[in-house]
């Protein structure tokens, strides 16, 4: 599904939105961002819930990948279980449970279950303790869940840091608003290189297009042809006139 655009532009400065997806997943909308600061990339999953609660975590591109490896296997066992039965549910709720470790952050997965059914809980804390936060995936939206991660994970690759010889310094974000459209332009770059991420946010829908920077000179000279010829085409008299 395609994602909002009205949340970028709240970003902070230093901070770079490279790609986002929209999962709707029963009365639940979670938004996964590709996010790039001074310190690289990482993920953000958000969730909001059908009063409008936002939750989110904040996992490290080497994290997300752990965690989609890990949604695999909850997705095997939860496919297994078989319809819920009140009788067998286990004092705590829980099914399973994981732990994920990077650096000062700790990640506790559990896939429960109560009354309302099954659900895999990610909850994230630091060493020095303070507050958690939390999401909670529906199980029948872990597959998707996953894929869409795989996803990102696939176009962005798994590094945490500006590696792969990066520049540091790109160009900024710009942004083009033409009646109700609103058109995002987002300089990035991934192993395979430089990219222009052009998308196009009507409403709640967001479509992009990735173009390598290989092939920005051909896009401009394509774009010049067609506004030139159209240009022509203005300033040519109709038949008939004089």
């Amino acid at each position: 599904m395609a994602g909002s655009g009205e949340r970028g532009q709240h970003m902070p400065a230093h901070e770079q939105e490279l790609a986002t997806k929209v999962l709707q997943i029963q009365s639940k909308r979670f938004y996964l961002d590709v996010k790039q600061n001074r310190r690289g990339r990482f993920i953000k999953v958000a969730e909001v819930g059908p009063a409008g609660k936002k939750s989110r975590l904040l996992l490290a591109m080497s994290s997300s990948l752990e965690l989609r490896d890990h949604l695999t296997t909850f997705s095997e066992l939860y496919a297994s279980l078989g319809p819920p039965n009140p009788d067998s549910i286990p004092e705590d709720g829980k099914l399973k449970s994981e732990v994920m470790v990077k650096e000062n952050k700790r990640y506790y997965l559990d896939l429960k279950e109560n009354s309302r059914g099954r659900f895999l809980r990610i909850s994230q804390t630091t060493v020095r303790g303070g507050p958690r936060s939390q999401v909670a995936i529906p199980a029948q939206g872990m597959i998707e869940f996953r894929d869409a991660l795989t996803d990102l994970l696939e176009e962005f690759g798994t590094e945490d840091d500006t590696g792969y010889g990066f520049k540091r310094d790109l160009p900024e974000a710009q942004h083009l608003r033409i009646e109700n459209k609103h058109f995002y332009f987002d300089v990035g770059q991934n192993s395979r290189g430089i990219y222009m991420r052009i998308s196009e946010v009507k409403g709640n829908f967001r479509t992009a297009i990735t173009i390598p920077e290989k092939s920005w000179g051909n896009f401009r000279d394509i774009f010049a042809e067609y506004v030139h010829k159209l240009k022509e085409l203005s300033e040519k008299p109709a038949e008939g006139e004089k």
